[in-house]
């Protein structure tokens, strides 16, 4: 009874999140996206997620799980692997834009991990210049990310993990910037994560597993580029996945997975652009924890407008918002990734999967195609990102590469 109520409850709030973006009608708010500083933190840099939408939460464990969640390396079936992926970037602008990620993981025990990874981005090659369009030097700005990570067992189901990430990003390369004399951001943050794994599941007469996972990624300080007081918050995020996988039989088995993935950043408020003083939503200049905590009821909403087309405002001067319109551009700011991944005879996979993101957030919306190969210790997987609605999109045509080296089986 218990598998079948397990197999129920998952199935149920997969088909539940559609459900629930499909009845909240989005076409009266406006345009409010969440920016942050070092977005390269949250590039999908493996294959395998990567050409099923960015579902990849709860995904079993490889050497990408660093980045995704490091609490599913408990529960992976290799004992040490290493992994490594390239990464093409915004081809549609230029061709010498590139991510690449290192990352591998050995389990010391059946109830501790140890881990780590390297990201660099490189932003190719820029020539600064002068107002007067003058050449100052031509440099290759660059961004890496350290991260050190440890997983621990709870119990024969349950595991949680935690990383530990140094940030660097040069961006001018100590060049000022509007007369401000400029400097690398730098960021220390930490991942959180935790997975439920159960691997004796039964869909009807299906055997298979189920896997639900949540983390927190990239908690961390805000980051400045210059000298002036502002900063800014890095891309912490919080992601919930669900996993289905299928065994038909000893050949073929089919895995479901679907993400929701949302910003802990707070929205930015509606200002005036004269007196600085907030109109709708909240200040959003607050420490870390205050602006995770703020990111899930700041949304300033939509103003109300007379028949003329004047914005409605209350006697201190603020705006008149919608009805309702606050909790659903709050519920616009979740992003659901997902995607289906089929294996035959554990050497061969394809792989398929669609990213939505509301269009007043960044509009981001594609489809994923991808495929692995496996023999003996060595994995090889690809994906490609075909944009959803405009193919003028800097992501449309993305490529991934990504190698896996299995160094130690299980016992």
């Amino acid at each position: 009874m218990y598998k079948h109520f397990v197999a129920i409850i998952a199935l149920t709030s997969q088909m539940g999140i559609f459900a629930q973006n499909g009845g909240a009608s989005q076409d009266d708010l406006q345009l409010n996206a969440i920016t942050t500083s070092l977005p390269f933190m949250s590039i999908t840099p493996d294959s395998r997620a990567g050409g099923m939408g960015d579902a990849g939460t709860a995904l079993s464990g490889t050497s990408a799980s660093i980045y995704w969640n490091t609490s599913a390396l408990i529960f992976a079936k290799e004992r040490t692997e290493l992994g490594l992926s390239y990464v093409p970037w915004l081809r549609q602008l230029t061709n010498d834009i590139h991510l690449s990620y290192l990352s591998g993981y050995h389990q010391i025990s059946d109830r501790h991990v140890f881990g780590g990874a390297i990201r660099f981005f490189n932003l190719g090659e820029i020539t600064y210049t002068t107002n007067e369009a003058q050449v100052i030097r031509t440099d290759k700005p660059s961004e890496w990310e350290l991260t050190g990570a440890y997983g621990f067992r709870l119990s024969e189901k349950m595991a949680i993990g935690v990383n530990g990430k140094f940030a660097y990003s040069n961006l001018t390369g100590g060049i000022p910037q509007g007369g401000v004399i400029s400097k690398p951001a730098i960021a220390g943050a930490s991942d959180l994560s935790f997975t439920y794994y159960n691997d004796n599941v039964r869909y009807g007469s299906t055997r298979g597993e189920y896997t639900f996972a949540t983390t927190i990624n990239n908690i961390g300080n805000k980051v400045s580029y210059s000298e002036l007081n502002t900063r800014d918050f890095i891309p912490m995020n919080l992601k919930i996945g669900n996993a289905l996988k299928f065994d038909f039989d000893d050949y073929n088995s089919i895995t479901w997975s679907t993400d929701l993935q949302r910003l802990l950043v707070p929205t930015p408020p509606i200002v005036d652009n004269g007196t600085g003083q907030i109109l709708a939503g909240r200040n959003n200049d607050v420490g870390v924890i205050s602006g995770m905590v703020q990111s899930f009821y700041d949304a300033p909403g939509t103003p109300v407008k007379d028949q003329q087309g004047n914005i409605e405002t209350n006697d201190d001067g603020t705006y008149v918002v919608a009805k309702n319109s606050r909790l659903k551009e709050e519920l616009a700011e979740i992003n659901i990734a997902t995607g289906l991944e089929y294996w035959y005879n554990d050497l061969l996979a394809l792989r398929t999967g669609f990213f939505y993101e509301n269009r007043t957030k960044g509009g981001r919306q594609f489809m994923n195609l991808g495929f692995g190969l496996k023999y003996n210790n060595f994995n090889i997987d690809m994906s490609y990102l075909l944009a959803v609605g405009n193919r003028n999109s800097p992501l449309a045509n993305t490529l991934r590469f990504s190698f896996r080296m299995v160094l130690g089986k299980q016992e």
